[in-house]
């Protein structure tokens, strides 16, 4: 009678001492190679098909099979005269050895292709980024907190549109889209004057446009940006009373700016009057934190658009991102503000 090796005893025996079940060590497993033979022959329950698919002889199958059984201690297949079944062992060593293979192939998978975060960039002046682009971003995020975002902001450089990296940019004007890229029209251009209820209950009432002749009026600075700069120059104070047939006021404005965000907050503290662009102040207005008091406001022959670049267009993230601006806008009546 063969005397069985020690290592075997001498680890059941611990095992039994300890109380607990023997774990098998990972050094004294069969190769891999074995089991994965194994599990092109549990496929087939054939030994010469899984050669033809191994691109080895049927005795070399056999051979390994008989191999990895002894190792094992246990059967894995009936033999048959014309076939084979798994014994109950061997479904339980197929059942291990399938989700094994499966999940070294995964992260051999991932090495190659890693799963990467999506990220969607965006790029505008410095209202649109601040006044558009981010409260959509932080409702979108609510959803998908997983989704990441680059905001570039600038009221000097209107290439940001145009960089590698950028997803999508707010612009202005009509037909600026180069071949591949793709243009959604979003809203046209409309600007009314808004104010902060203090500064309406501590300066007011103003009845009508006119009105406004005696009022704060917070004012984009000249050098906002050229038309070099961005492609279009913005309304002004002079465009709106002229629209309305009133003589623009002389007096010099309490606070000017450049940077329109600025002259937004001026008005929320309740320094006077801005001109507010639909798009950007309706949400404030609709909060009540800003008011439109009549209606006057002044729409101009041009639009907004969501400019898609062509390299963004397969991305999943950033097509659910835009999605979700079309849907909104589609929800949200363009030409009028909320009134008090």
């Amino acid at each position: 009678m063969d005397t069985p090796p020690q290592t075997a005893p001498i680890v059941l025996g611990i095992g039994r001492w300890l109380n607990r079940p023997m774990v098998y060590k990972r050094r004294y497993l069969p190769s891999l190679g074995a089991f994965a033979t194994f599990e092109v022959a549990a496929k087939h329950l054939s030994f010469t098909l899984a050669g033809n698919e191994l691109n080895v002889t049927q005795a070399a199958i056999s051979q390994q099979i008989r191999g990895l059984e002894k190792a094992l201690g246990t059967v894995l297949f009936v033999r048959k005269h014309n076939s084979l079944e798994l014994t109950t062992a061997g479904q339980t060593i197929l059942a291990a050895v399938s989700s094994g293979l499966d999940r070294l192939c995964e992260a051999i998978e991932s090495l190659h292709h890693p799963e990467e975060t999506p990220v969607i960039t965006c790029s505008g002046t410095n209202a649109a980024v601040t006044y558009w682009f981010k409260p959509y971003m932080d409702r979108f995020r609510c959803m998908h907190p997983e989704v990441q975002f680059v905001l570039l902001a600038s009221d000097e450089d209107d290439t940001l549109r145009n960089f590698d990296e950028v997803d999508i940019s707010l612009i202005c004007g009509n037909e600026r889209c180069d071949v591949g890229e793709t243009l959604h029209y979003l809203f046209p251009e409309i600007v009314e004057p808004v104010c902060s209820p203090e500064y309406l209950r501590r300066c007011g009432p103003f009845p009508d446009p006119a009105s406004l002749a005696g009022a704060e009026l917070l004012t984009l600075h000249p050098k906002h940006w050229s038309s070099e700069a961005i492609g279009w120059f913005p309304i002004t104070w002079n465009d709106w009373f002229s629209a309305h047939g009133i003589e623009a006021p002389s007096r010099h404005p309490p606070i000017v700016s450049n940077n329109y965000p600025i002259l937004v907050d001026a008005a929320l503290a309740g320094h006077g009057f801005v001109l507010g662009w639909h798009h950007f102040v309706r949400p404030l207005v609709a909060q009540g934190r800003l008011c439109a008091l009549f209606d006057a406001p002044l729409r101009v022959d041009r639009g907004s658009y969501l400019k898609v670049n062509k390299s963004s267009r397969d991305k999943p993230a950033v097509q659910e991102f835009i999605e979700f601006i079309l849907s909104d806008l589609a929800q949200v009546e363009q030409g009028h503000l909320p009134r008090p």
